[in-house]
């Protein structure tokens, strides 16, 4: 796997959580198009801070190595990126409408 892929795979799966979340919690929901865009950029947000610690694509894969354990903590990260993501919005939405 290179960095690329990883990075990829990372924002799939916040893209899969917001939906899915969104799908399960009706109250949290923008519909299909609104939960993948907020997926996108929560997760990506959330990687990219917390990648400064060591979970970036490029340490886990370590020049050729790979770490698995760093993997699961990105994917997990990426995935809570993406449900925070839709939260948030969600918040910040029912704020300004108020």
């Amino acid at each position: 796997m290179t960095g690329t892929l990883i990075s990829l795979i990372s924002i799939f799966i916040g893209i899969i959580a917001a939906n899915v979340f969104g799908y399960f919690n009706k109250k949290y929901t923008f519909n299909f198009t609104g939960n993948t865009l907020i997926g996108v950029f929560g997760s990506i947000f959330l990687i990219k801070s917390f990648g400064r610690l060591g979970f970036d694509p490029w340490s886990i894969m370590n020049d050729g190595d790979f770490d698995g354990v760093r993997l699961s903590i990105n994917m997990l990260v990426s995935a809570l990126g993406g449900v925070l993501g839709l939260v948030f919005t969600r918040l910040i939405y029912n704020k300004m409408n108020k």
